[in-house]
């Protein structure tokens, strides 16, 4: 993805701390990766859209695991006293009575209407969504973060351009203040110079707090505390662009297929389409396949043993001393043992169940209604981002454009003033002219000096934009 694209992928995470390159005076500045890498680091949002995307992961896993068969087990143990039901013969007693039940059902669903396939699939366009929902809010804060990276470098720039105006200007009141003590000059051309020089620290005084501003957005997007020691690594000529290739359209086709935003609202459209088929299984009758296995324990449970047998007379058969025998057997109780109840009690059970939506309120049916209202949304959402889409790139490629054209006439600006004010400066020397053509002169060619710098890197951020909606390197 783009940020990977940017920054590659990394060696080893960041502790927490940033590690920073020194230059050969030990000064230690912060390069454009490890800012990019520290901020999707600390970013609390980036961290928040990927608690997101982990949760949308759970949910597709939970979809998936639905199709399969519920089973549960229940085992029970209890102990009763005084009247109640042996569970063994279904009888009431009136004894201490432990019993036992143990039980595995399970189920699976055959048919439901192809909700779960469906929502399935709801789930996973969702999660693909979540996942370039997570790499658009990186790629944004890798965007901003080099932009505001840039804007470091550019007021470093005119930082710099600041501090060599005064620096020239200085020299010049050093010069002339020798020759006013000599009278060599008028004292009102040594007065001009010096409030030029106090114009000059002033705009120095601007620029290093417009640096320092720029430096403050920077530590804020990385989440880390401001520290004006801050420095960054100055980038080399050959990362600066050249003429811009490309025109709007191409851009245009280009970000449709890789921005990450635009992805992530064709995936939401679609898992929207799946809801719509969710809602409508709810219409659709279920067959459903269940079975269970069972047994129990009763410490009532007992069985009879036959130990003999004996003949008692009862009497005789009228009319006769012929004796009528009764034949009494003896018997012994034993208690049944538990693995013989577990094993002597064991039954299984299968059944095939189906349900059949008749009349719940029409909530189904209304269910359907909401989801394809919310369908309808999300093809607007859609939409409405290819729109915005094209009237950014529309926007920024009219900026790129402006901003060559000032960086190119600046630039011959810069040409043409550098000579008028290298003869002014000779003329002036030589007392040709007064104060007042030099310090013209001069800053016309400060202001179109600073106008360059500004320039220059305006062309260089609005490149990047486009750079960005293409999914290229930005760096």
């Amino acid at each position: 993805m783009l940020t990977r694209k940017v920054m590659g992928l990394l060696c080893l995470i960041l502790s927490g701390f940033i590690t920073v390159a020194q230059d050969s005076m030990g000064v230690q500045k912060l390069s454009l990766q490890q800012a990019v890498d520290v901020g999707i680091k600390n970013n609390l949002e980036v961290q928040q859209s990927n608690i997101a995307m982990q949760r949308q992961r759970v949910g597709l896993r939970q979809a998936r695991t639905s199709m399969l068969p519920n089973i549960n087990g229940d085992i029970s143990h209890g102990i009763n006293q005084g009247r109640s039901i042996d569970p063994f013969t279904n009888s009431y007693v009136d004894q201490r009575l432990s019993n036992a039940s143990y039980s595995l059902n399970g189920g699976i669903v055959l048919f439901n209407g192809f909700l779960v396939q469906n929502n399935i699939k709801l789930n996973a366009y969702a999660y693909e969504a979540s996942k370039l929902e997570y790499q658009q809010m990186k790629d944004n804060l890798t965007l901003d973060i080099i932009l505001t990276y840039l804007q470091i470098l550019n007021n470093e720039d005119q930082l710099k351009q600041s501090l060599n105006q005064a620096d020239i200007t200085r020299q010049q009141v050093a010069r002339l203040d020798v020759m006013n003590q000599e009278g060599a000059i008028a004292p009102g051309d040594l007065y001009d110079l010096k409030g030029q020089l106090a114009g000059d620290e002033l705009s120095a005084v601007n620029s290093r707090n417009t640096l320092e501003s720029s430096k403050l957005r920077l530590a804020q997007l990385m989440n880390v505390p401001y520290s004006r020691a801050l420095q960054v690594e100055r980038l080399t000529a050959d990362q600066l662009p050249a003429q811009y290739d490309g025109d709007i359209e191409a851009i245009y086709q280009k970000a449709l297929t890789e921005l990450a935003l635009v992805r992530a609202a064709v995936l939401r459209t679609k898992s929207a389409e799946k809801a719509v088929n969710v809602a409508r299984g709810d219409m659709f009758p279920i067959l459903s396949l269940n079975g269970g296995l069972s047994t129990a324990y009763s410490s009532a449970a007992s069985t009879q043993r036959f130990l003999s047998f004996s003949l008692d007379s009862v009497g005789f058969i009228k009319g006769t001393n012929q004796s009528v025998l009764f034949r009494h057997d003896n018997f012994a109780s034993d208690k049944i043992g538990y693995y013989d109840q577990f094993k002597n009690n064991y039954g299984t059970g299968v059944s095939i169940g189906l349900r059949i939506p008749i009349l719940n309120g029409l909530t189904a049916r209304n269910r359907v209604a909401t989801a394809k209202l919310d369908k309808q949304n999300y093809e607007l959402i859609e939409e409405n981002t290819r729109v915005r889409l094209k009237q950014a790139i529309e926007q920024a490629y009219f900026n790129m454009t402006a901003a060559r054209e000032r960086y190119e006439a600046t630039t011959k600006q810069v040409d043409a003033f550098r000579q008028s004010f290298h003869a002014a400066e000779v003329k002036f020397n030589a007392g040709a002219i007064n104060s007042v053509v030099y310090l013209t002169s001069k800053n016309f060619l400060d202001q179109a000096n600073v106008n360059l710098i500004i320039a220059r890197y305006d062309y260089v951020l609005r490149t990047k934009i486009l750079d960005y909606y293409q999914a290229r390197p930005l760096w």
